[in-house]
């Protein structure tokens, strides 16, 4: 049996960094992956969406160019096949880029393989066993295939798959409303295909505030994609070569049919098949590792991070795990997931960048509270650029001071945020801001503006 001082199993946003600080403080790491190396956001979530999301961009700003007085001379197309090579091309980097790193690590050894657990401290991998006193589970997550009506009897999409396509979907049906489901659906939408969104719910991502739901409700059907709210019932079927969604929505026809499904309906984390339960490790009813304010699980001895524990979600707060547990364990530094403000994108264009609570949830709170609002039509810069759709929010509690949340729906929305973001996490009040002197033309320079409009929160 090979032993350890820490093994690290997954190589996610969270993992690598975390076996870099361990081996560079003279621990013996073993590093673990079955798969590919960079996790979810490297292979196929941020940087190949993102990618992808940058070509579309493109080709709507090219379908604008006579708005701006530039003339294209002909019909914009897009070619899928040149779409996939770039974004391919920045994957590879990266994921490469990282293997190298991680197999060149001095005190680390890189495992290929499937990890599952034998006891508290003991691994299998390939036929080795391997034990060690720290174990780190960073595994990710993985695409929900719903239990819909039919959904096993058609070639359907998930957001892996999809960005593989080497043929333009004629119609593309987008099963769920939410974020994943969003950015893929305007995303295809630009590349030249019809597309439909379904959502079993009243309103598009039902966690914000119906304001901004409303709104990028508008962006996206302004672009001619057609969105199916209040589908109670989703069923799929096989329609000659085509894909059949049964919506039951209360409104339109009570069918739609496309040469695509996608299924956007959630995550699910990569812990059915690790041995846990060898462990002794508890995880939650929907199978995420429970974790501690630290990220120690039930069991000494062993951590968790990432999307496998529940806690964030995304690549930010999968890395802000690493920062905690290394602060925790190497530093002497005590930190805790909750001192995390939550922050979070919509890769939409234009994009949403969001910060603290909802509106929804400061009045569930009981507070006293000041909003403040400004269209984007007001805004200089979005003028300026063409790009006025959305609006910025910001709400304030009423005694303190202190800002509660914000949402920025336009150009520049998830770099807007971070000025809010940062204030908040400083607990200074807003009027520091509002007393601040911003760069003019910005998007973020009407934020002190904002803050000295504001008005009691209804």
């Amino acid at each position: 049996m090979a032993v350890y001082d820490a093994i690290v199993v997954g190589t996610g946003q969270a993992g690598p960094t975390l076996a870099s600080r361990l081996a560079v403080a003279g621990m013996k790491v073993a590093v673990i992956e079955r798969g590919k190396f960079g996790g979810t956001c490297v292979n196929t979530g941020c940087i190949p969406t993102k990618a992808m999301v940058a070509s579309a961009y493109a080709a709507q700003l090219a379908r604008r160019g006579a708005e701006y007085g530039v003339e294209i001379g002909a019909p914009v197309r897009v070619d899928l096949a040149r779409v996939q090579a770039r974004k391919s091309a920045i994957l590879a980097e990266s994921r490469d880029g990282l293997e190298h790193w991680l197999k060149g690590m001095e005190n680390c050894t890189v495992y290929q393989g499937h990890a599952r657990f034998e006891g508290p401290h003991e691994l299998s991998v390939g036929g080795e066993q391997l034990s060690a006193g720290r174990i780190f589970l960073n595994v990710g997550g993985r695409a929900i295939v719903p239990d819909m009506p039919g959904v096993r009897d058609v070639p359907f999409l998930n957001n892996s798959s999809v960005m593989n396509l080497n043929v333009l979907p004629r119609h593309l049906i987008v099963i769920g409303g939410s974020y994943i489901g969003l950015e893929f659906g305007q995303m295809f939408r630009r590349f030249g295909s019809e597309v439909t969104i379904v959502e079993m719910g009243p309103r598009l991502i039902g966690r914000e505030d119906e304001d901004v739901s409303d709104a990028v409700e508008g962006i996206l059907r302004n672009e001619g994609i057609e969105v199916r709210l209040n589908a109670k019932c989703i069923r799929l079927s096989k329609s000659g070569e085509n894909v059949c969604a049964g919506v039951d929505c209360t409104n339109g026809s009570p069918e739609v049919e496309g040469s695509h499904v996608l299924l956007a309906t959630g995550r699910r984390p990569n812990t059915d098949d690790l041995g846990l339960e060898k462990a002794g490790v508890a995880t939650d009813k929907h199978g995420y590792i429970t974790v501690d304010d630290e990220l120690r699980t039930n069991v000494p001895g062993i951590w968790a991070l990432g999307d496998c524990n529940g806690k964030g979600g995304f690549t930010h707060t999968a890395y802000n795990d690493y920062e905690i547990v290394a602060a925790n364990l190497l530093d002497g530094d005590s930190r805790r997931v909750s001192d995390r403000i939550t922050a979070y994108a919509l890769y939409i264009d234009p994009p949403l960048g969001r910060a603290g609570m909802t509106d929804r949830e400061v009045r569930a709170s009981g507070r006293k509270a000041l909003v403040g609002m400004r269209p984007m039509t007001r805004v200089g810069r979005a003028v300026e650029k063409g790009e006025t759709q959305g609006f910025m929010k910001i709400t304030v509690d009423a005694d303190s001071k202190q800002i509660l949340g914000a949402a920025v729906l336009g150009p520049g929305g998830d770099e807007v945020i971070h000025c809010v973001l940062d204030l908040m996490y400083a607990k200074s009040p807003y009027t520091v801001m509002q007393r601040a002197m911003h760069i003019h033309p910005t998007v973020a320079e009407l934020l002190p503006t904002i803050l000295g409009e504001l008005k009691p929160l209804n």
